[in-house]
Order: structure tokens, then C-alpha cells, then sequence
């Protein structure tokens, strides 16, 4: 990774940041006993959730084939005299053979498709975040135990006196694409946001990098789904999606608050690298 170009200390803002270990401020949508994935609040994450419907459909489907079989078999040839293994004919064994690799290709071959498409159209698809003008370029710095995302202010650049730096609060506005890239100081982290089907290793010495969108407002949870170290579990923190409007309004108000409080003597606050296109 390139060497970081010296940046504005963290914001602090009126209100203090989320406490990683207090109850979530929105609760969850689906309890802790719920068998099915967490609420999408993601404009993209239904591909997601409707490839795994699929997988699950596969998964009943050849769970029933095989008890049923298993059924039969124990009924129908309950009573049957014993008889030494041979290995089956040459036809029995391309039968078995053929049942195998056919049901290999659809079941693995439609998920695959599946999980290709998505990544083409999705996941790697950073044309999304390149081409709106309207996209949120945010840069976070994971490390022992909270996330610390720098945001460029008013005048649209990193690495100047009105960067917003928040930690564990997260800002995104609703129905516009968010670009994320991500570091780690120290472990690797893993920055996951369950609601928006989105999970991404924090590696120190490389810059990763992500998107998504936000279908609504409202508030999720972001979560490490990496073992990090003794205090693991407390490294999470909150994404509030606004409107448009409320998010311009914040980001204004931070970076003013930002550029009258820069000290260019505060090396601990002056991380950050040049912007990464792929």
C-alpha cells in the first residue's frame, strides 16, 4: 500500500458515537430464533437471497430423493436373501454414473450461473458507483476494535483540512450508490453488514474495496466477522441510511466543524490514501 497522504483529524461530533457495547439502537427486524436470513435493506441484495432460495430449494429436493430411496429400499428389499457385492454391471454403473453428473450440472451448474451472474452484474460491477454522480466514497480504517470511516468534505476530495472522520457511525444516503474501500492497522477484520449482503476482509497493507446501496432509510447494525482479537465482540457499530437531503446536511455541518478543528500536529489522525479505481 502506497504511503498515506497526511489528512484532517477525526470529527467529533455534538453527539457521542454509538457504544459497542450497548443494546442496538434499532432492534432487529427478525429475532435471534428466526431461520431465515437477516432483513434486506440492500436495492441489490434480493439476487442474493433468491440464490440461496434456490440452493435451498436443491437442498429439500435431493434430501427428499434420497430418504425416499433409502425408504423404498429398506421396504422393498427388506426380505431379500443375501448376496455378494460384485460392483454392479457395466449399465447399472453408467446409469449411476450418469445420474450423477446430471444432477452435478443442474444443481451446480444453475448456482454457479447464479453466483456468476451476480458478481458480473453486481459485486464487480464497479461501473455502478463509477459512473453516478451521485456516489458516497467512503474510507475505512478497521482496527483493534472500531471502525473509523473518513469522508471527503465540501470540497470533494481526501486528504484536506474538511474531511469528516467518524468512528463507528456510519452515514450513507438512501437510493444512491455507496463506494467503500477498506484497510486494517493491525489484524485482518472482517466488515460485514449483514441487512445489505455485504462482507469484506480488512487487510493490513492492502486496500480492498466494495459497493452498495441502501434501499430505504433507517438503521442497521455493522458487524466484525473476523476474530480479532480479546475484544472482538465489541467492534460494531451503527449505518444510517437518510434521505438525500438530511445526509448533504450532515456531511455540510461535519465539514465545517472538521476544517475549524484541523491540527496538522495530530499524526495519529492523518491516515488515508489516494482514491483506488479499478
Amino acid at each position: 500500500m502506497e504511503e498515506p497522504p497526511a489528512v484532517s483529524p477525526p470529527f467529533s461530533s455534538d453527539a457521542a458515537p454509538p457504544d459497542a457495547q450497548a443494546p442496538l439502537a434499532v432492534p432487529p427486524a427478525r429475532g435471534a430464533w428466526s431461520l431465515a436470513p437477516p432483513e434486506n435493506a440492500s436495492a441489490t441484495g434480493g439476487r442474493i437471497d433468491a440464490l440461496l432460495a434456490t440452493n435451498h430449494v436443491f437442498d429439500v429436493a435431493l434430501a427428499a430423493v434420497m430418504l425416499g430411496w433409502l425408504l423404498l429400499a429398506v421396504v422393498r428389499f427388506r426380505g431379500a436373501r443375501k448376496v455378494a457385492p460384485d460392483g454392479g454391471t457395466r449399465r447399472s454403473r453408467a446409469w449411476v454414473l450418469g445420474l450423477a453428473v446430471g444432477v452435478f450440472g443442474v444443481v451446480d451448474g444453475t448456482l454457479f450461473l447464479g453466483s456468476q451472474g451476480y458478481l458480473n452484474d453486481v459485486l464487480w460491477n464497479f461501473r455502478v458507483p463509477t459512473e453516478d454522480p451521485r456516489t458516497v466514497r467512503i474510507q475505512i480504517n478497521a482496527h483493534q476494535w472500531s471502525w473509523e470511516a473518513r469522508y471527503a468534505g465540501a470540497d470533494g476530495a481526501f486528504g484536506t483540512k474538511d474531511d469528516v472522520v467518524t468512528w463507528n457511525d456510519l452515514r450513507v444516503p438512501a437510493d444512491v450508490p455507496v463506494w467503500v474501500q477498506l484497510v486494517s492497522t493491525d489484524v485482518v477484520h472482517g466488515f460485514s453488514l449483514p441487512a445489505f449482503r455485504v462482507k469484506l476482509d480488512a487487510i493490513p497493507g492492502r486496500v480492498n474495496q466494495t459497493w452498495f446501496q441502501a434501499a430505504r432509510e433507517g438503521a442497521w447494525e455493522v458487524a466484525c466477522y473476523q476474530h480479532c482479537g480479546t475484544s472482538h465482540y465489541r467492534m460494531r457499530g451503527m449505518l444510517t441510511a437518510l434521505s438525500p437531503e438530511a445526509y448533504a446536511a450532515w456531511l455540510r455541518e461535519a465539514s465545517l466543524k472538521a476544517a475549524q478543528a484541523y491540527d496538522p500536529d495530530d499524526t495519529a489522525a492523518h491516515w488515508g490514501w489516494v482514491w483506488r479505481t479499478p
